[in-house]
């Protein structure tokens, strides 16, 4: 466990991976823009560095965690990326949530430097995180996805290897798009029930016991929306790009707007509880 272990991206999910990777006794250096999450992330025990490319100089395993794609491909392949210095042999793990194509993008410039990805995409929220019981959806060869196993066992307590890079993050489109499809569901089954007098958490105790039990109802408290239209835009432009015709999907991605309004302002009360803040929920 000499190795340091680099992490691009100190936010809510990565600031809860590193803890878990300090703990376990790796070194652990991050890379973000925030000064706060920095100090975070030095207070838990990491170290940190002003630039990708800088990481890449001390570490032969990096996790990215950066929100949207071209932040992905700024930081690896961009100037000042971890591709300007990181050494042929290491391996970048992309966890954040980008389409298929630019996992693949980004693989092919880091095999032209020697240099695998494992795309490794997480799954179950910000909860599961803090207590290490992620699920990472995996793309990549078998011998990487070997390598990178002890690693993220620090905070998954699932991986799941679908196929090759690109396919971890398909993984990850579906899961959320079913993820949405099921909670703008709710928030119209909430309506309509309302309107007759039910209880909606006696209703919820007795859906999810049936064939409406989801994921989306279970945690509905945490149901915020702020990711959900970038997953449907990925969903619609993989639906474009092999040419399906998808109207449920584009009605969703068009749904997901208001959604996030109404989830975080006057949403169905399915727990009981009443809705926070949007800036709180932000």
């Amino acid at each position: 466990m000499a190795d340091t272990i680099g992490i691009v991206g100190a936010g809510r999910m990565g600031l809860a991976m590193l803890k878990h990777m300090v703990k376990k006794g790796y070194n652990v250096t991050v890379c973000d823009i925030s000064e706060k999450q920095i100090e975070l992330a030095k207070a838990a025990g990491a170290g940190a560095v002003g630039t990708p490319a800088e990481l890449g100089k001390i570490c032969s395993f990096v996790i990215i965690g950066v929100g949207f794609d071209d932040e992905v491909e700024q930081v690896i392949t961009g100037k000042g990326g971890l591709l300007e210095t990181m050494k042929p042999g290491g391996i970048i793990g992309i966890s954040s949530t980008v389409a298929p194509a630019t996992a693949q993008k980004v693989d092919t410039a880091c095999q032209a430097k020697g240099i695998d990805v494992y795309d490794a995409p997480i799954a179950r929220g910000r909860w599961a995180a803090d207590e290490g019981t992620l699920l990472a959806l995996v793309g990549g060869k078998a011998e990487i996805v070997a390598r990178a196993d002890p690693i993220y066992r620090c905070f998954c307590s699932d991986i799941e290897h679908l196929g090759d890079v690109g396919h971890g993050q398909v993984g990850k489109t579906m899961n959320n798009m079913m993820l949405w499809v099921t909670a703008c569901g709710l928030i119209e089954a909430g309506r309509l029930a309302e309107k007759t007098g039910i209880e909606l958490p006696k209703l919820r105790k007795a859906l999810q016991m049936s064939s409406g039990k989801s994921a989306a109802l279970e945690d509905w408290d945490g149901i915020t929306f702020t990711w959900a239209l970038k997953d449907m835009q990925i969903v619609m432009d993989m639906a474009d790009q092999y040419g399906l015709s998808m109207p449920l999907s584009g009605a969703i991605k068009e749904t997901v707007k208001e959604a996030r309004r109404v989830k975080a302002t006057n949403p169905p009360q399915w727990t009981g509880k009443a809705a926070m803040p949007y800036e709180a929920k932000g």
